[in-house]
């Protein structure tokens, strides 16, 4: 097949992470009939996890609930770096043969959908020249955030500082800190995670924070884990340990909403207990807002909190006035000096990968649409976007939408159905946004992701035990269109 031939398949995966070799397992293990192809832009297998590259990458939640329910994973930490996730994925893609069907270095740019023929159509560029592929049905494991350009605010006088300035999502491989002095902007799971492996080498890291965030501590290493991988099998005791910590993820999130200033007792103590005393905690990590208004971030083994402790970090508090050649002069009149500022301010939401997304050539806006069961797009034949929770992993959700489409496609292939959309008609529904924090890059992309309904299918719930329940009981043709292509139709029997 030469480079501009159309390839074709009955499935098309794009993106090669978590969501994409999650939804390749789950459609092939229930239709293995079904050819697939999953599209990937970058060079390696592991989507976020081969993008960020900063010091300290790591998950932000447990990785029990983070893998796969049906690939153990089988290091010892219950937190894991970033290089051995993307080498999780990578082995799981290989043993399961998943890794053949990947086109890497092939950007999607558009796909559209032809009602005539019921496929899709969608257009790349493969290594830097165009390439057509087309299918039936598209899974876009794109995740949700721009991956080219990051949100950054404007500082002042940025352009005068003499030293560098990096954005964790493009950190670059040659950065060298060592014995400098290094500012990180910003206070959310990224800064938090960064800063103590930043002062490995650094001779002083500086957290400036305009408010603080709420920030749990976890083990490395858990002797729940550790004692229950001794007694039982490696998948039996995989299970176990994932059910159980999903419970504790729903747990801490009840508390946190039900009982907000237990929860903020409770968090209050934990730095108390780890932060020098007399150290001015009520300024620094006392958040004017309540947990899981934003996401709680995760200290590991309370390593930030030792960091400020051993005088290797330190955390201001402030709004930054201007940045001069020498560093950064605050709203106080204080001056930071600066060999090296890192702008961990943030990230910038979209929708399905940025791609163009088009209905017999009219271009669709997913914010006009609602959201069917969590994955499905009102109104838009054969196709899904997965996308995760907001106070739980992201593959508690991704692999049970990896499961709903295998099971709409095999659904639709029992019948002879060529298409399927859910359809909410001039049923009246009141909106809610699809994500429930109030965290600055959700709000700032309210006019770009999906509407949530407030009833069932079209209620878009951050709740994996109801969600479970829900899939354990579905009824696929709830709100649903199904039919067959009228130039499948007219084809002989």
């Amino acid at each position: 097949m030469t480079a501009n031939q159309t390839e074709y398949s009955d499935v098309l995966i794009i993106g090669a992470g978590i969501s994409g070799i999650g939804a390749a397992y789950r459609i092939h293990e229930r239709n293995p009939q079904l050819t697939y192809t999953v599209l990937e832009r970058r060079q390696r297998i592991g989507g976020t996890w081969d993008l960020f590259r900063y010091p300290g990458i790591r998950s932000d939640s447990d990785i029990f609930t983070l893998s796969f329910p049906y690939e153990p994973w089988t290091r010892p930490e219950s937190v894991a770096e970033g290089e051995h996730i993307r080498d999780y994925l990578t082995a799981t893609a290989g043993k399961y043969r998943i890794d053949e069907h990947i086109r890497f270095n092939t950007h999607v740019r558009s796909a559209d959908w032809d009602s005539a023929t019921d496929t899709w159509t969608v257009q790349t560029e493969q290594d830097g020249a165009p390439k057509t592929y087309r299918g039936r049905f598209v899974f876009f494991g794109t995740g949700y955030y721009n991956y080219d350009a990051p949100y950054t605010p404007t500082f002042p006088g940025l352009e005068d500082f003499a030293g560098e300035v990096v954005h964790p999502q493009h950190w670059p491989e040659s950065l060298d800190y060592t014995g400098k002095h290094v500012v990180v902007i910003g206070s959310g799971a990224t800064a938090i995670s960064m800063i103590p492996s930043l002062t490995e080498k650094a001779a002083r890291v500086t957290m400036l924070q305009r408010s603080p965030s709420y920030m749990l501590s976890m083990s490395q290493i858990d002797p729940f884990t550790i004692a229950i991988r001794k007694v039982l099998p490696r998948k039996a005791a995989h299970t176990i340990i994932r059910w159980r910590n999903a419970a504790y993820q729903a747990f801490i999130w009840v508390l946190a909403r039900k009982a907000p200033h237990l929860t903020k007792s409770i968090i209050r103590r934990v730095a108390v207990n780890n932060l020098p005393e007399g150290f001015d905690i009520d300024t620094h990590f006392r958040p004017r807002y309540n947990p899981w208004d934003e996401r709680l971030c995760v200290i590991l083994d309370h390593d930030l909190y030792k960091a400020i402790g051993d005088g290797r970090a330190a955390v201001v508090t402030d709004h930054v006035d201007r940045i001069e050649a020498s560093g950064i002069v605050l709203r106080s009149g204080r001056h930071i000096d600066a060999d090296v500022i890192v702008t961990a301010t943030g990230l910038q939401l979209q929708a399905l990968g940025g791609i163009t997304v088009s209905i017999d050539g009219a271009e669709i806006k997913p914010h006009d649409r609602f959201v069917y069961k969590e994955h499905l797009l009102e109104d838009v034949p054969n196709m899904a976007w997965c996308i995760g929770y907001t106070n739980a992993s992201w593959t508690l959700r991704a692999d049970m939408t990896a499961r709903s489409v295998a099971k709409l496609l095999a659904y639709m292939g029992s019948r002879g159905y060529t298409h399927a959309y859910p359809h909410l008609g001039d049923t009246p529904m009141s909106e809610k946004p699809t994500w429930d924090l109030q965290a600055g890059y959700v709000q700032r992309a309210l006019d770009v992701l999906p509407k949530s309904g407030i009833h069932r299918p079209w209620n878009v719930r951050h709740n994996f035990f109801l969600d479970t329940l829900d899939h354990r009981f579905d009824r696929i043709e709830e709100s649903m269109v199904f039919g067959c292509a009228p130039a499948v139709r007219a084809q002989p029997a």
